[in-house]
């Protein structure tokens, strides 16, 4: 088949890639001059940056990214580092101790900090324990086939029974039924501010897999159970635009094509049926297949237009809510951070009211670093992202797509100045030391990912919130990516890519087209 693919996202390449192996004819357009969407590194003076993923779930062996690795025949090509990550608030710091106290060293180290809150560290662990069973045999059935699987099947649905009855609660009934302050209810759900959804949105089964403990300690061994293993988190050594160009190869390989620098501004369709694009100069472009990534509302009510779409639909898309934004000033420095900040990555809350803060992100006001910042420094993993004696480093928060006040193009140095001085709280001397740096606002972004609401991670984890699937209304046109059934993350989009197209695979199967 001829497959047309719009974006070069992960999703986009990952699609692309099964889809030119399996024998299909696929080209890829990317309206921006460079591939890789958010997964990109971008580079300035010798320094590069990664300008989204950080701490990545699923690249190890055996996880469910890696295999994609390996089916697409570049595993050999992406180097990987498990990694932990720190995380402070305004009373407290959490990080590993020098030597080693087991795998539940945080709550050991929590019950003395807070012992008026013993029992409910007690309450949420065994809640922890319990989700992350059903986790771990979750990502087991990925992988599994015959009896293994549908033993796995059955012991995910013993596993449900312990916790089911908190199907329908949310992060805040979660917090409050263990917890008494502020402090800890803000440790678990803190997280939350990264996808700027308030602690009352969403699902306290969300909460503990936010939260795994092999995020906080590389030497938590990932092979604690027998019957499957806990998720690793690592880095993509070199930055995240190895993993992006590696793909892409595997693209090319097999004969796919990418165009960048080329819009699409039309999604034909023909008696309800997708038959190809049309591009920003006019060009029409035929196809048996189109797949979409991006935005929901961008790709359904823009680029195929709702006269084409049931109004059930339409009503479906249009009340889709998105995450926002995110701020990011990159920094190469001249000097080393690390007797500031002993981890690569390392985040910084000014606030213990999660909720507040979320809300006030939707309502367009943006913090400015204030009730807490994130701090990447990449060089730490990779030397070859900085010239030697310098260090790349990142300083990002999350940031609401349209400012209440001015536009982002008006206040964009300001802001920047303002939040690399809320990161010298942190690490002292950021701006003296300063060699180079690369803003980017919601602007940017906006017109990297061609989104009129720049949604960093996809769709919000709202309770209740019905994403559209891989094979949408139309026939013939198929949807990926962060907005997708997949949902957001870097591993997510890439395995919702695969199995978009094993989906794709067999619906055309049936109609004898491959």
């Amino acid at each position: 088949m001829k497959v047309l693919i719009i974006g070069s996202g992960m999703s986009g390449l990952t699609s692309g890639a099964y889809l030119a192996k399996a024998g299909h004819q696929v080209t890829i357009y990317e309206q921006h001059p460079e591939i890789g969407g958010v997964t990109a590194t971008v580079q300035k003076q010798g320094f590069s940056w990664d300008i989204g993923p950080l701490l990545l779930e699923g690249f190890l062996p055996g996880e469910s990214a890696h295999r994609i690795l390996e089916d697409l025949g570049v595993a050999d090509q992406i180097k990987t580092k498990r990694y932990d990550r720190g995380i402070s608030f305004p009373d407290f710091t959490l990080w590993k101790p020098e030597t080693y106290e087991g795998p539940d060293w945080r709550k050991k180290y929590l019950e003395k900090r807070f012992p008026e809150e013993s029992a409910g560290l007690k309450k949420y662990y065994q809640f922890y324990e319990q989700m992350a069973t059903l986790l771990r045999f979750n990502n087991e059935v990925d992988i599994s086939k015959g009896l293994k699987a549908l033993w796995l099947k059955l012991k995910m649905w013993l596993a449900f029974q312990k916790v089911r009855d908190k199907e329908n609660w949310s992060a805040e009934q979660l917090m409050n039924s263990c917890f008494k302050g502020p402090e800890l209810k803000a440790l678990y759900t803190a997280i939350l501010a990264d996808f700027v959804v308030k602690p009352s949105q969403f699902p306290a089964m969300g909460v503990p897999v936010s939260n795994f403990e092999t995020a906080f300690d590389l030497r938590i061994p990932l092979d604690l159970h027998s019957d499957a293993p806990l998720p690793g988190y690592s880095y993509i050594l070199g930055g995240c635009g190895q993993l992006v160009q590696a793909v892409a190869g595997a693209l090319n390989h097999k004969g796919g094509n990418i165009h960048t620098a080329t819009t699409v501004k039309e999604i034909n369709i023909q008696d309800d049926k997708a038959v190809g694009v049309t591009l920003a100069d006019g060009h029409f472009e035929p196809a048996d297949l189109v797949v979409a990534t991006g935005g929901a509302k961008e790709t359904f009510l823009k680029l195929v237009g709702i006269t084409h779409l049931e109004n059930t639909f339409v009503d479906q898309v249009q009340r889709l809510v998105p995450m926002q934004s995110v701020m990011m000033v990159h920094l190469g420095i001249n000097f080393d951070p690390e007797p500031y900040q002993p981890a690569a990555l390392w985040y910084y809350y000014g606030t213990y009211d999660i909720e507040r803060g979320v809300k006030e992100c939707q309502k367009g006001h943006y913090h400015e670093g204030v009730d807490g910042l994130l701090i990447y420094i990449p060089s730490k993993h990779s030397p070859n992202m900085a010239p030697d004696g310098h260090h790349a480093l990142t300083i990002y928060t999350i940031a609401p797509n349209i400012l209440s006040e001015k536009s982002w193009s008006e206040r964009k140095d300001e802001l920047a100045d303002k939040l690399v001085s809320e990161a010298e709280r942190y690490i002292p001397g950021l701006k003296k030391g300063t060699v180079t740096r690369l803003v980017m606002t919601p602007e940017e972004f906006r017109l990297r990912t061609l989104q009129d609401h720049h949604s960093f991670g996809g769709l919000a984890p709202v309770m209740g919130q019905e994403s559209p699937s891989y094979q949408t209304p139309i026939k013939g046109l198929w949807f990926v990516g962060s907005q997708s059934e997949s949902a957001g993350g870097v591993k997510n989009v890439m395995v919702g890519a695969r199995n978009a197209v094993r989906e794709i695979q067999k619906h055309e199967a049936t109609k004898g087209r491959i």
